[in-house]
């Protein structure tokens, strides 16, 4: 049973809300080209939020929940960043335009932000029903992790996506993006517009990340209220996120492989935690503490070392086009 109130969990319900009001209001009263200073400052004014989110948490509900509301929001940041990765892919390959990518993104956060709601209720349902669901969690998050290192570097396939490809053979699509409409009229004939397509493609993408982060984060804690004030936080500062860093992601081409070993990392923690349940308590199990430690550590060093592999590589380049 959870020991979060309902008082917490409708103010928390509340504040999320409003921050989702005020990019809704942004993105569609007031589309515009963002800069990298209003970027930054949504950012940090995001990262700090989540901060001191925590350091409440902390005081409020102990250590040990505190360690598992940082361990989870360090791993649903991380994995929010890969989404963002696709995201930059789908807006390139639409060529959507700049003034309108910020409306993207607030649907695609919004539509992320609902689908792991519905899997959070739906994951914590299972598990407290069957505890055999660590085990099938632990498998999944494996094989994601095996999938993610195969196809390490790869481009995701946007065009090939069964959904756009499906709207495209059914629905009648414009050229143009019609001043960012989804519907629009041609000559008599309602049509949609490319933003109608980047909208499915940004939803099916959603889907797929929420069937991976939310067996990752309940590795780390299996109270649901944390679940989803880490998926929530991590998403909120995503639109200003994209704005940030869409010029710098090419740069982190470890990325991946630092995932896939997060994942299987928590994988194994969540089959450790089922035999430990369900075969015996002689079976070790990873403290969260380990784990945020653990977490911490692969993604910096992945960060540092792709820095580092670009940096190197630009060099080479320069002075191979060195006269």
């Amino acid at each position: 049973m959870s020991e979060i109130g309902l008082t917490t969990w409708v103010v928390t319900v509340g504040l999320i809300m409003v921050l989702l009001a005020v990019d809704l209001t942004l993105a569609w009263v007031k589309p515009h080209h963002v800069g990298f200073r209003e970027a930054a400052a949504w950012s940090v004014f995001y990262i700090a939020l989540a901060l001191a989110f925590g350091v409440w948490f902390t005081w409020a509900y102990g250590g040990e929940r505190g360690t598992e509301y940082f361990a989870g929001y360090l791993v649903e940041k991380s994995l929010s960043v890969d989404n963002l990765f696709v995201f930059v892919v789908i807006m390139a390959t639409f060529a959507v335009p700049d003034h309108h990518q910020h409306k993207v993104l607030t649907f695609g956060i919004v539509l992320a932000l609902v689908m792991r709601a519905i899997f959070i209720a739906l994951g914590a349902a299972l598990i407290s029903a069957f505890s055999f669901m660590f085990l099938l969690f632990g498998l999944l998050l494996i094989y994601t992790a095996v999938q993610m290192h195969r196809h390490r570097g790869q481009d995701p396939d946007v065009e090939n996506n069964a959904v756009v490809k499906a709207a495209r053979r059914l629905l009648p699509v414009t050229d143009t993006f019609v001043d960012g409409k989804i519907l629009t009229r041609a000559n008599g004939r309602l049509m949609v517009t490319p933003m109608l397509i980047v909208l499915l493609a940004i939803g099916s993408v959603d889907l797929l990340f929420a069937l991976d982060s939310i067996p990752a984060v309940f590795g780390v804690t299996q109270e649901p209220y944390i679940v989803f004030v880490a998926n929530a936080f991590a998403l909120l500062g995503l639109r200003a996120l994209f704005f940030l860093v869409r010029g710098l992601l090419d740069r982190l081409v470890y990325l991946s492989a630092g995932l896939a070993i997060v994942l299987a990392f928590i994988g194994l923690k969540l089959i450790l935690h089922w035999a430990h349940e369900d075969i015996s308590t002689a079976v070790p199990e990873i403290p969260t503490m380990l784990s945020l430690g653990v977490i911490a550590v692969v993604l910096v060093t992945v960060t540092v070392a792709s820095l580092r592999k670009t940096r190197q590589g630009q060099a080479q380049e320069e002075s191979a086009s060195a006269p």
